[in-house]
């Protein structure tokens, strides 16, 4: 029986992990080497870093936070790679198949599309047929509208009219690997998971999901597990200010009978 996955993701902004809310406010609080450090040690089954830098500077211009800023993205695998011995996936303003090449050059093992792979559809056949589709993760951004949930690109800015359903089941024929499900609505809110969605997600498709956004306690990792069979849950802030946070959410879900790692 295939075991749940419980993932960090870490949000990088100009060469710093931030706090998202909303997909729009976003607080520093860390930075990148301590933080893959830090899941290191507590010998989490993946991590996933996203850049949600809205340009190509990755440098804080600022002297009075006392940490380590990178100047290119490049810089930025390459020295979490250096700490990070679990599978780490990394997206974010990914356009291109050199792109993804330079990205897996430079440590990531898994790469996660979005505004990319919905403009170029193209791109996630080109890339699970260079890599295997276990290295193609599609991140969707979605929110309710009318009671559907629908796909947003851009940063969650934009758009797209179609369901998360329409286009995983498009993902999937192209060749992805893997569906990343992120709710922009609960972004950052801690009031639970959107399982009514990411259930129905689950059962439209035969490939992984893993499902992000709304995590308050680790309560909510138990609910969403039992209720909706996902591959793998994912949270960001809970686990930046929850101390210990890891091995006490793999505990609980194991204490609830949970198949995890």
């Amino acid at each position: 029986m295939v075991k749940t996955r419980l993932i960090p993701v870490l949000y990088i902004k100009n060469g710093l992990i931030v706090r998202s809310e909303d997909f729009v406010n976003h607080k520093i609080i860390g930075n990148i080497i301590n933080e893959a450090e830090r899941y290191n040690q507590w010998n989490v089954d993946e991590l996933i870093y996203i850049d949600i830098s809205r340009d190509d500077s990755y440098d804080l211009r600022r002297d009075d936070l006392k940490v380590d800023s990178y100047n290119s993205i490049d810089e930025v695998i390459k020295r979490i790679s250096k700490v990070c011995f679990m599978p780490l996936a990394f997206g974010g303003k990914i356009r291109t198949l050199e792109e993804i090449d330079t990205r897996i050059k430079n440590g990531a093992d898994k790469v996660t599309l979005n505004t990319g792979a919905f403009l170029n559809r193209s791109l996630i056949k080109e890339a699970s047929k260079k890599y295997g589709s276990q290295c193609i993760i599609i991140s969707i951004d979605y929110k309710v509208v009318d009671k559907d949930p629908i796909v947003f690109i851009e940063n969650g800015t934009k758009s797209t009219g179609i369901t998360i359903f329409d286009w995983i089941k498009e993902c999937e024929q192209l060749g992805a690997g893997e569906i990343f499900l992120n709710s922009i609505d609960r972004d950052g809110k801690a009031n639970g998971y959107d399982v009514e969605n990411i259930k129905k997600a689950v059962q439209s498709t035969k490939l992984p999901v893993i499902a992000c956004g709304g995590a308050g306690d680790f309560y909510d990792f138990v609910d969403l597990a039992e209720e909706t069979n996902v591959s793998a849950i994912a949270a960001g802030n809970i686990f930046h200010f929850t101390e210990a946070s890891y091995p006490r959410a793999k505990k609980l879900l194991k204490k609830n009978k949970i198949n995890v790692r």
